[in-house]
C-alpha cells in the first residue's frame, strides 16, 4: 500500500490552517486544475466529524466521483477522512497540524490501495503514486498561500 507523506510549514496560526484544510470552498479553490467540485453531502463550509462529501473531478481525462467521510476530528490538531466510494480500493488521509516556530507544520499522510490487484500495483509504480504526491503537495502549497496572505 503506497503511503505519501508531505510536510508544509505555514506562517499562520494552527486554527487558521486547520479550518482552511477542512473548508470545502477552499478545497475547491485549491484543486482547480482537475476542476474538482463538491456535488453531494457537505458542499460548502467546514467539514465536521461524521460529514461526507462527494467530489467530482477530471483525472487522467476521465470525470470521476469520490465520496469521502470524516471519521475523526480533534480540533485543531488532526482530522482523518476515508474514501467510502470511488476509484481507489480504499484510502485514508490523515491531516495533522503542529504549532512550530511562529507558525504551523501541516502534515499530510495519504495511504491508499489501488483497484485491479497486480495491475493497480503496476499503475502505482508507473504513474499513480507520483500523481497523488503532486496533487497533495500542490494543494498544500495553495493552502499555504491562502493562509499567509489572509485571503
Amino acid at each position: 500500500m503506497p503511503i505519501i507523506k508531505h510536510m508544509q510549514f505555514v506562517k499562520a496560526p494552527i486554527e487558521v490552517c486547520f479550518d482552511l484544510a477542512r473548508n470545502v470552498d477552499i478545497h475547491i479553490k485549491t484543486t482547480a486544475e482537475p476542476n474538482e467540485k463538491a456535488v453531494d453531502g457537505v458542499t460548502q463550509g467546514l467539514l465536521r466529524e461524521g460529514d461526507t462529501v462527494t467530489w467530482e473531478a477530471t483525472h487522467f481525462g476521465i470525470k470521476q466521483r469520490l465520496t469521502a467521510k470524516v471519521i475523526h476530528m480533534q480540533q485543531p490538531t488532526e482530522f482523518v477522512d476515508i474514501m467510502v466510494k470511488g476509484a481507489f480500493k480504499s484510502f485514508t488521509h490523515t491531516h495533522r497540524f503542529v504549532e512550530k516556530g511562529g507558525g504551523t507544520l501541516m502534515i499530510d499522510i495519504f495511504e491508499y490501495k489501488s483497484p485491479f490487484g497486480p495491475l493497480g500495483i503496476i499503475a502505482d509504480k508507473l504513474f499513480l503514486a507520483r500523481y497523488m504526491e503532486s496533487f497533495i503537495i500542490g494543494r498544500a502549497k495553495e493552502l499555504k498561500k491562502i493562509a499567509e496572505t489572509n485571503e
